[in-house]
């Protein structure tokens, strides 16, 4: 027999075809859960640690030049490196800051030199700190070098009476890279 194909508008040609059952269907192909691209987290990663490397090295310099400013002894007037000098030498007794503010090698500060060890022999025989200050800098320069005329006060209080002296003082400067004490002699 042959098969003729159902006339039009009969029921046949309305039937359902036939479907295979869902259990024997395969499942549905899943698809693979989308990465997070990791150039991203590479990229974040990276600023951070530049910016952080930035931050060290600008706080390295910073922290270097405000050690170097104020580890730097000032040498930069005459009337400042003769001052800075007495502070280290005569009331400090720090003979190697003191150095920091002498010329190389031909100073000649034997003066003051006697002068602080007369200031401790009196200590040690009267029993009394004897404190020494100043006031006011006479500055005459001449070119690259000054002279720094100053009054030594030298104040002890000695059996609960306070006791005074004064010494006028002329320091030689010289200018080279900055100013330095290169003499130093009583000016009666």
């Amino acid at each position: 027999m042959e098969s003729v194909p159902p006339p039009a508008g009969s029921q046949v040609s309305r039937v359902p075809a036939q479907r295979t059952p869902p259990e024997e269907l395969a499942p549905p192909a899943v698809a693979p859960v989308p990465q997070r691209p990791r150039r991203r987290l590479r990229t974040v990663l990276t600023v951070i640690a530049g910016t952080l490397a930035a931050l060290c090295l600008g706080g390295g310099v910073v922290g270097y030049l405000l050690y170097d400013r104020a580890t730097t002894p000032d040498r930069s007037t005459p009337a400042v490196v003769v001052d800075n000098y007495l502070r280290a030498f005569l009331v400090d007794h720090n003979d190697v800051r003191g150095n920091l503010f002498v010329c190389d090698g031909s100073a000649q500060l034997g003066q003051l030199e006697l002068l602080r060890s007369d200031l401790a022999v009196r200590e040690q025989r009267f029993g009394a700190r004897i404190w020494v200050s100043w006031e006011e800098f006479h500055v005459d320069r001449h070119d690259d070098y000054a002279d720094v005329r100053v009054d030594l006060t030298f104040s002890a209080q000695i059996d609960g009476i306070r006791q005074t002296d004064r010494q006028a003082w002329k320091f030689t400067t010289r200018l080279g890279e900055d100013w330095r004490v290169c003499a130093a002699a009583r000016a009666d």
